[in-house]
């Protein structure tokens, strides 16, 4: 597939790799020639100077071609803007936009284009090994409304049926992975020690999962 990148940054040049050597045919697009410096001398695909949003940059990379476009420069609106252009003017099927503000992911939903936005699971992945027993999202859906959080089960658990996590629709237990290997989540499914836990949870409930695991034994247990 015919796949432009636009931004060579870390993530850009990252993904044009990785692209390339999975055998895509691979274009990337930045303003700055000096950050293709980013690129291993190897890499085979293609340079542009430019921008994203302009029609003339975005053709000579091949847009009219294109079945896949990533945008993941610095700006939101840059990246949302080349996004979008892509999508309504060159009909490439398969665009996403990176952006660092997952508030306004709601705004780019609406409008159709898929986002990706790092800054929030970064920061929780670096807390998670600063602060071990903090909640880790793993993974958020474009409106941030829903993530899916990983926990280790706290010890005082173990034995105790961990269907009493689930709240509603606001805290599901999705997977428990027990000795190196992943289970799904049963209604039946008994607590060990060691496990770690994946979560769905709502974006508002995340303190009442964290207040849940802070009780001082878990429900049912004797006080």
């Amino acid at each position: 597939m015919q796949v432009i990148i636009v931004g060579c940054g870390r993530v850009g040049s990252e993904l044009a790799v990785n692209l390339e050597h999975a055998g895509h045919d691979v274009t990337i697009i930045d303003k700055n020639r000096r950050a293709f410096r980013r690129l291993p001398q190897e890499w085979a695909g293609r340079q542009v100077v430019g921008f994203g949003f302009d029609r003339d940059h975005l053709e000579e990379a091949g847009a009219t071609q294109a079945g896949a476009l990533a945008a993941v420069t610095s700006g939101d609106n840059s990246n949302v803007l080349t996004a979008r252009i892509a999508r309504e003017n060159y009909q490439i099927p398969n665009v996403v936009a990176r952006i660092y503000d997952p508030r306004r992911a709601v705004i780019y939903q609406r409008l159709g284009i898929p986002t990706v936005a790092t800054v929030t699971w970064t920061t929780d992945q670096v807390l998670r090994r600063l602060i071990p027993g903090t909640t880790s999202v793993e993974w958020s859906d474009p409106t941030g409304s829903i993530s899916l959080v990983e926990r280790d089960l706290p010890g005082r658990w173990a034995g105790r049926g961990l269907a009493s996590l689930m709240s509603g629709d606001q805290v599901r237990l999705v997977l428990v992975t027990r000795a190196g290997a992943a289970h799904m989540a049963t209604p039946d499914l008994v607590g060990q020690e060691g496990d770690v836990l994946l979560l769905a949870v709502r974006r508002d409930a995340i303190g009442t999962l964290d207040e849940r695991f802070g009780e001082t034994a878990a429900p049912g247990a004797p006080g």
